[in-house]
């Protein structure tokens, strides 16, 4: 399988307790111990970032973004000339809440205003829209969070751009 430049491939090993029990050791022979995740390189977190500010400039908007991985470390980030000072903080906020609820917020804000699921307001995330899960094969890999104007456009043509189809923006 050739791996595109900006997915990284990563085996997570599971660690496993045993117990004495002979069944429990013969139940463990047909585990499968690892399981490969895809991991979205520096390369493409920063090409996400340069096809999410040329989209803005195109559309005569100021955004700053933020690019998580799939575990929610922060990759790159970037806010554009007169982006407001708390810009970067939104986008990472929205691109947390993205990545914990593998949705686009527009759907958790939805979920939040109608009083469908309270829980994105008591669990410390921000619901507003302007960010979305990256999916590859049906991985969520990461999330982008973008503040300012139209976030969510401007995060898919980054996607669209960089994964070129290869990936989607929701987990559904």
């Amino acid at each position: 399988m050739r791996i595109r430049p900006h997915v990284r491939s990563l085996s997570v090993l599971a660690t496993i307790s045993f117990a004495a029990a002979p069944s429990a050791m013969q139940a463990t022979r047909n585990i499968q111990a690892t399981r490969d995740v895809k991991v979205i390189s520096s390369a493409g977190a920063r090409a996400m970032a340069d096809a999410c500010t040329a989209w803005a400039e195109q559309n005569k908007q100021i955004v700053a973004m933020a690019i998580l991985d799939w575990g929610g470390n922060l990759i790159e980030f970037h806010a554009m000339e007169g982006a407001p000072m708390n810009a970067i903080d939104t986008a990472l906020l929205k691109a947390k809440s993205a990545l914990r609820w593998r949705r686009p917020t527009s759907e958790t804000n939805k979920m939040v205003r109608s009083g469908e699921n309270l829980a994105p307001t008591f669990m410390n995330d921000f619901p507003q829209p302007g960010a979305l899960p990256i999916m590859v094969n049906g991985q969520v890999i990461g999330a982008m969070g973008v503040s300012g104007a139209d976030g969510e456009k401007c995060a898919q043509a980054a996607i669209d751009a960089v994964f070129k189809g290869q990936a989607a923006a929701s987990a559904r």
